[in-house]
């Protein structure tokens, strides 16, 4: 492909991901994985500077741009590389006439800056949540070592406080190890630590998704236990199996739950978890790094959906924990309407339930429990707080 050939193949890409951000569709990666599926001419420096192309382009739009040549357009007016290749060739895109309007610069629409800064968080937090992320994995200790990890690699380096993590070269080949680690984000590591799992523990993983949570904490348990991890999405809640087959874990089950009749299905663990994780659906405002045309999809009906959602799925949680145990509740946004306010809430409404104080390796305090954030910390950014019940 010319360098004009791959802008032009950006442009259709990101007018893809644009219908499919405003109609609830298809992710970003996923997008461009059926993209070049169906393109096999691409060699694979074709798409990967294809798919640059398009996250700069996202990273770099702030509103939803009216089309994916605006959101081009906005990258070419900071990049003389990228305007040359609008050259009216055969396979590129038109040339730009000086009156066509360029999407505008930004880091996300401006009613969510606005909740953000109303949620504390100053510019440089703000900006900081588009940058790009690292690859981060945890080791399985159930398995191996990090310094098997790096053995296998040939790269890795640790991270301070977290003894079974490493963060890799982008684009290293993690599936190469198999079941001794998991790609997981150094900040979702330390906030599964607040649960503090150990060998012989109950646990429940009541929104388990596709189980990254539940094998971390299965490790910290060296697979002495019981943990059930449930969701009400059968799709994703059916990864899990196959991965803790993978990585040797034997103490997990998992359980499908139909929304809004999740405790008819939960009446045998009412009381007798030692620990419940709850980490909630979520806007996903601490994970625009990952996931940036997120930002896009959002809308404050949405987010009001969500903190209702989230809601009642801590209601839950609570009765299932046993006397003197605990309720972790995780979400990976920086909105204090998902976080400290919801965790607020929950207390104001659950009279002798009291915050732990949490001390985890990065974070800071904020609310009941501890804010992480990708400036401050290295990580995505997450809201955590320890509920405990009463004796």
């Amino acid at each position: 492909m010319t360098p004009a050939a791959r802008t032009q193949a950006a442009i259709e890409l990101l007018d893809a991901i644009l219908t499919a951000a405003k109609d609830g569709g298809a992710a970003a990666d996923t997008i461009v994985s059926r993209y070049f599926a169906a393109r096999r001419y691409a060699g694979s420096k074709d798409r990967r500077a294809v798919r640059e192309q398009v996250y700069a382009a996202i990273r770099a739009c702030g509103e939803r741009p009216p089309s994916g040549r605006a959101a081009m357009l906005a990258l070419a007016s900071r990049d003389p590389v990228v305007a040359a290749t609008f050259d009216d060739s055969p396979h590129g895109p038109a040339a730009i006439d000086p009156s066509e309007a360029a999407a505008r610069h930004g880091v996300a629409p401006a009613w969510l800056i606005k909740l953000l800064k109303d949620s504390g968080l100053d510019h440089d937090t703000i900006g900081s949540l588009i940058d790009r992320a690292p690859l981060d994995i945890r080791v399985n200790a159930l398995m191996g070592s990090p310094e098997d990890a790096v053995a296998s690699l040939g790269a890795g380096e640790p991270i301070p406080g977290l003894p079974d993590a490493l963060r890799l070269p982008t684009g290293t080949n993690v599936e190469a190890l198999g079941g001794l680690a998991e790609v997981q984000d150094a900040g979702s590591q330390i906030v599964a630590m607040a649960a503090r799992a150990s060998a012989g523990m109950k646990v429940v993983d009541l929104c388990a998704g596709g189980g990254g949570k539940t094998l971390a904490l299965a490790a910290a348990m060296r697979n002495e236990g019981e943990i059930l991890a449930t969701d009400t999405d059968r799709a994703r809640l059916s990864r899990l199996e196959p991965r803790a087959e993978r990585a040797g874990v034997g103490i997990a089950t998992t359980r499908l739950l139909d929304p809004g009749q999740e405790l008819m299905a939960l009446d045998d663990w009412l009381g007798k978890a030692d620990v419940v994780l709850v980490d909630a659906p979520c806007s996903g405002t601490g994970t625009w790094r990952r996931n940036p045309e997120a930002r896009w999809r959002l809308t404050p009906v949405r987010i009001a959906r969500l903190v209702e959602t989230q809601r009642r799925i801590t209601a839950i949680g609570a009765t299932l924990v046993k006397p003197g145990g605990a309720l972790i509740y995780i979400v990976c946004s920086l909105l204090d309407a998902e976080g400290a306010g919801q965790v607020d809430l929950f207390l104001k409404n659950h009279p002798g339930w009291k915050a732990d104080r949490l001390s985890l390796p990065a974070g800071k305090p904020h609310g009941a429990g501890l804010r992480l954030t990708p400036l401050a910390d290295g990580t995505d950014g997450f809201f955590v707080a320890r509920l405990n019940a009463p004796c």
